[in-house]
């Protein structure tokens, strides 16, 4: 099952049932107007939305052709966003690029950070950069939406409270990053508005490829209109999304549309390119003693899209341009 949101005529916008191509929807109607209506509702909300599935892929519920820049956020603001680093080559590489050490607990206590999830950008929206001197990267990453998460949820059981997946362009201004960190008090100012994917989907339209908490698929990055990365965004992912849950609700719970996101996805295989700036910059100073890719500025564009093994594209994408402001 596929869902979406239409941009107003609230702040939550308004929540259809997309077919599985991707091209049309159909509302999901008065009983559950917003996928946050729907998320704390959901023993009630899920076999409602997924008999309206099965009427839009049978041709027996009237749709509407889906236009992209029509869509806000699957949820346009959400109670929590918080987002995890959970590959490894990304944080020994950026930390790098910052001159910082890796802390002591890389491999056995995930990095969390918790974002503003207030304004949240829909999957066309620009980026508005108004000083390029903060350096603007991209961040491709896969998401969860989960559902109540109780205190204490172990690995075990975190599979019961991830309802959707869908991906994310988790901004940053990596100038800004040093010296907030200085401070001891964690990212701020140098994290904006979060941008994410026109589609959110069950788990079950994953297939086999949703194996042990992680997708088992490639996240494609398409910069300036080349390919600048395709990662695996399953076997390098140390920790997983039950791995995630599990570290966040050590000591609170989680309220039923909390987004979770995996952090930057990242392979060691050159090959597969990068998810985001820092990494090839970093990858350029090993390489040849300084960084030669520029942050991005206006006029640039960056596309962030999943596809299946037949091709397909899971959450639609992400197509983005910076803007001047």
């Amino acid at each position: 099952m596929k869902l979406a949101s239409l941009r107003g005529p609230g702040r939550d916008g308004t929540l259809v049932v997309v077919r599985r191509d991707g091209l049309a929807y159909t509302p999901a109607g008065e009983a559950f107007p917003t996928l946050q209506a729907a998320l704390d509702d959901w023993e009630r909300a899920e076999p409602a939305l997924r008999r309206i599935a099965a009427d839009v892929e049978l041709g027996e519920a009237a749709v509407t052709p889906l236009v992209a820049e029509e869509l806000a956020a699957p949820l346009p603001r959400a109670y929590e966003w918080v987002d995890g680093s959970a590959y490894i080559h990304h944080i020994v590489l950026v930390r790098k690029a910052r001159g910082a050490e890796p802390p002591e607990t890389l491999t056995t206590d995930p990095l969390v950070y918790q974002g503003g999830s207030g304004v949240l950008l829909g999957p066309t929206d620009d980026i508005v950069l108004r000083d390029e001197a903060w350096g603007l990267d991209f961040e491709a990453e896969v998401c969860a939406v989960l559902g109540d998460t109780p205190q204490g949820t172990r690995r075990e059981e975190a599979h019961r409270h991830i309802r959707l997946f869908l991906l994310a362009n988790d901004v940053t201004l990596r100038n800004l990053v040093p010296a907030e960190l200085a401070k001891g008090f964690g990212f701020f100012c140098s994290k904006p508005a979060t941008a994410f994917s026109p589609f959110a989907i069950t788990p079950d339209e994953l297939g086999d490829a949703l194996r042990d908490g992680r997708v088992h698929l490639r996240l494609r990055s398409t910069y300036n209109g080349a390919l600048i990365g395709d990662p695996e965004a399953g076997p390098e992912m140390h920790f997983s999304f039950f791995d995630l849950i599990e570290h966040i609700a050590r000591t609170r719970s989680f309220t039923a549309g909390t987004l979770l996101g995996s952090g930057t996805v990242s392979n060691r295989d050159p090959a597969r390119g990068v998810s985001c700036l820092a990494e090839r910059r970093m990858l350029e100073i090993l390489s040849d003693g300084a960084a030669r890719t520029p942050f991005m500025k206006p006029g640039d564009t960056i596309m962030i899209e999943m596809l299946n093994r037949a091709g397909e594209s899971l959450f639609g994408r992400i197509a983005q341009r910076v803007v001047a402001r």
